[in-house]
């Protein structure tokens, strides 16, 4: 069944917008504003009540929608339910969608996107997107293949692959509805590690980064038309996936590079603010977090991390920055972080990676812990734990999110681990929660495990 976000025809129905509406108002009561609801969705897409359809889950902050799981886990950790080896190279973390998983991933010759059926892992469809990047194309040194995570938004799954190819396919068998190609088209530029971000569908629109004078573009989610270029930045692009924000009567969407945190209208595409500070010219990759009226972003090689604050001014946007911190504050690498009752929660490359907790409204760092011998991680929140993803020897680690200390409340380490090369690389997809079920990648593999509770 396709259902989508304007249509409300019962109270269960609206019950995850009410749910959303109430981590809105609690996170603007935090940062002590009383602006509420100025953070929206970005899609149209509504789909179960606990799907995860794009990346980093229905909002694209790390949370996953609302149902009863696992507190604590036994030793070992939660059941495995099935195994999928053949998903192919790549870093793509997982949308599911109606009880099917999509991701992408590639062989020598193409890169492809996947349909596997979420209950029982076996494959539904697979089809070619693109040609499969190479060392000429850009630095795989960390591993090739795809980055970006499908957004799958009513009958349509939106893919980019690791060369920049952006297609829109039919949901029911893949079938390729439209494409075009960011550098052949829009003179965009292949990032040094690759294309990585994940599209962002807002009604009509599908929001990508080419990069260079048409920094970010937004298409016909239909056709594949160019509907605007933005305006007033000329950059490379980056591995940020893009957000959707709101200030008074202005929609902006924002993302980051090079040059920082950098905001966009919704309409036109002009640019409307920007911040250059917790961006780094080597890799500017975790995903801006939107706080009702605040704007928390962090990255990695001495970038740290910026809290920002919007407020209207005239037909635009004012930025003003509430702090910029580094040193050995939150430098999140590409594990993402995620914002639960006023605290940042996430991996810092400062102190050679250690796993940290961070007020938001000070900075001030609340508590680091080191899990050698992993160096990075990835995270996700659901019904009120934290999944902490370790890149180098594939535990998961269930935490309660905790102001004063370190708190975990199970571990499990994945059956096994990819044996297709990684070159520098390591477990870098992020953990998806979804339907009472916890997905974790590596490379061709993908795992399921019972979470229920």
């Amino acid at each position: 069944m396709l259902r989508r976000l304007r249509i409300l025809p019962s109270f269960e129905s609206v019950r995850p917008i009410l749910a959303k509406m109430n981590r809105i108002a609690a996170t603007s009561l935090m940062l002590g504003t009383i602006t509420l609801a100025t953070s929206t969705l970005g899609t149209n897409l509504l789909a179960g009540d606990t799907d995860w359809p794009q990346w980093r889950g229905p909002d694209r902050d790390g949370k996953a929608a609302d149902q009863s799981l696992l507190q604590t886990w036994p030793e070992g950790g939660p059941e495995l339910k099935w195994t999928f080896s053949t998903a192919g190279r790549g870093y793509s973390s997982t949308a599911i969608v109606d009880g099917k998983l999509f991701s992408m991933g590639s062989d020598e010759q193409n890169c492809y996107a996947i349909c596997i059926d979420a209950k029982s892992g076996k494959s539904i469809w697979q089809v070619p997107i693109s040609r499969a990047g190479t060392g000429d194309d850009y630095n795989t040194g960390w591993g090739g293949g795809p980055r970006s995570t499908p957004t799958v938004d009513g009958d349509q799954v939106f893919v980019m692959s690791d060369v920049g190819v952006v297609s829109a396919l039919r949901r029911q068998d893949g079938r390729k509805l439209w494409s075009v190609d960011l550098v052949a088209d829009y003179g965009g530029e292949i990032p040094k590690w690759g294309y990585s971000e994940s599209a962002l569908i807002d009604g009509d629109r599908v929001v990508v980064t080419p990069g260079r004078s048409n920094f970010m573009i937004a298409l016909d989610r239909r056709t594949g038309k160019l509907l605007w270029q933005s305006k007033g930045v000329d950059s490379v692009a980056h591995y940020v996936s893009a957000m959707k924000g709101s200030i008074g009567d202005v929609d902006y969407y924002v993302t980051a590079g090079s040059i920082g945190v950098v905001a966009f209208d919704c309409q036109s595409g002009e640019k409307l603010f920007g911040n250059e500070l917790s961006g780094n010219k080597v890799a500017t990759i975790p995903t801006p977090l939107i706080l009702g009226d605040h704007i928390y972003h962090t990255s990695d090689y001495g970038a740290g991390n910026v809290l920002l604050k919007l407020t209207p001014a005239g037909d635009g946007i004012n930025a003003e920055q509430i702090y910029h911190l580094d040193g050995k504050s939150m430098m999140n690498h590409h594990g993402g972080v995620v914002a639960v009752d006023g605290t940042i929660y996430g991996l810092t490359k400062a102190s050679g990676g250690v796993w940290m907790a961070q007020d938001i409204k000070s900075g001030d760092t609340l508590w680091q812990e080191k899990l050698r011998p992993n160096t990075s991680g990835s995270i996700c929140f659901a019904d009120g734990c934290l999944y902490c993803y370790n890149d180098k020897d594939g535990t998961v680690v269930l935490l309660e999110p905790n102001k004063d200390r370190w708190s975990p409340l199970g571990k499990l380490t994945i059956p096994r681990e990819t044996d297709l090369p990684r070159g520098s690389g390591a477990i870098w997809a992020h953990p998806v929660v979804a339907d009472q079920t916890l997905f974790i990648r590596d490379q061709n593999l993908i795992f399921a495990f019972d979470i229920a509770r």
